[in-house]
């Protein structure tokens, strides 16, 4: 049988993503990812690229200009992750292709009143 070109990562979602300086994400294993913001008619999705980048200083939050995305998500049980901003994201996929490991992230939206 022929092997796919992408896989499904060996290991799990990352437990939880802080934001490091502006446009770079810091898991708890130390490894770096760069998001991609992706607006769409149903609201907003990120791309999360693992990128092996020299990290730099660390910036605090009062420095980093304003974003839609939260300063850290932490993993929740159902595919989903909970940003600091009380937001929720739902995990669309992640998955390894080519030595790149991709995470694609969907906001939920807030149900209305």
């Amino acid at each position: 049988m022929d092997q796919l070109p992408f896989s499904v990562p060996a290991a799990l979602h990352p437990d939880h993503l802080w934001i490091w300086r502006k446009s770079v994400y810091v898991d708890e294993n130390q490894r770096t990812w760069l998001p991609i913001s992706i607006k769409t008619e149903d609201g907003l999705r990120v791309l999360l690229r693992q990128v092996d980048i020299p990290r730099g200083e660390a910036v605090r939050p009062s420095q980093l200009p304003p974003s839609p995305l939260p300063l850290m998500w932490q993993l929740y049980p159902g595919r989903r992750y909970r940003g600091s901003d009380s937001s929720f994201w739902h995990v669309v996929f992640h998955v390894e292709f080519g030595g790149v490991e991709d995470l694609l992230l969907e906001k939920v939206p807030v149900p209305e009143s």
